[in-house]
């Protein structure tokens, strides 16, 4: 059995499952080690232009396994001290691995999003909920902190500093309904109605052209970095400038709009 399943839906999109139902997807070494590998397999893969990710059963990814952590590689020989250094490294690699990616991710987030898996949700550029879904920044609950995996540095930038600390330092659930009134996620649909409402939004990105897709993406990511708005509207300037003399896709869009017809980029 695969804790990670990759599929191919429709053509352009990567649909890349955690696979462990009966533990809510928790983040098991076992299952993070292999989301990894194939994310960067995914972000490789030329033929995918948006990447879908959810959870088998009913979660979307239950944080920490605090049963079975699984197995963490390459320790033989190091102290408790710098095993939990390597452990953090690698889970935090797996959220740098997901937003590194060109192609933009889309979240489905099909129920509980826990912990690490909260965060997970929050390294993808854009989150669709169930109406199942709820969200726990649970490291408080658990006695320890819950800033972890990126959470204190992208929840804030989502949802705004004050909302984002009263989520933290309480612990409680967001359910899906005030995610989506505060902005955590863009929609909330039926269960059975949220992988084709992904899809469909990835449709419509993929229609788009591949290097403006790509740079809008790390120019909104960027943003969340950028000293001043002088600073990042250069870095725009930039990116806007190389597509529009690098290609004719400009030119096409205008030709598509004179004629009725949809544009066809090819950069």
């Amino acid at each position: 059995m695969s804790f990670v399943e990759i599929a191919h839906p429709r053509p352009g999109i990567t649909l890349v499952t955690l696979n462990r139902p009966e533990r809510m997807n928790a983040m098991a070494f076992d299952v993070m080690i292999p989301l990894r590998e194939a994310l960067s397999e995914v972000g490789r893969d030329n033929s995918t232009r948006v990447v879908v990710l959810t959870g088998a059963g009913h979660g979307f990814c239950s944080g920490a396994d605090l049963e079975d952590p699984g197995t963490i590689p390459h320790v033989d020989g190091l102290t408790l001290p710098t095993i939990a250094l390597r452990s953090m490294e690698l889970l935090d690699e797996v959220i740098r691995t997901l937003r590194r990616l060109h192609q933009p991710v889309i979240a489905a987030v099909n129920g509980a999003a826990i912990g690490g898996g909260f965060c997970l949700s929050l390294a993808a550029d854009i989150r669709f909920a169930s109406d199942s879904a709820y969200f726990r920044a649970a490291g408080i609950n658990n006695g320890l902190t819950a800033a972890e995996l990126g959470l204190s540095y992208l929840l804030p930038r989502a949802v705004g500093s004050s909302r984002a600390a009263e989520i933290m330092l309480t612990g409680r659930d967001v359910d899906a309904a005030e995610a989506e009134r505060i902005g955590l996620v863009s929609h909330v649909v039926p269960p059975d109605a949220l992988l084709d409402t992904c899809f469909a939004t990835a449709e419509r990105i993929i229609g788009w052209s591949r290097p403006g897709i790509e740079l809008t993406k790390r120019m909104l990511w960027n943003s969340l970095d950028a000293s001043s708005l002088e600073s990042h509207m250069d870095a725009e300037g930039t990116a806007q400038l190389f597509v529009r003399i690098t290609t004719q896709n400009f030119e096409e869009a205008v030709r598509a709009r004179r004629e009725k017809r949809p544009a066809v980029f090819k950069d």
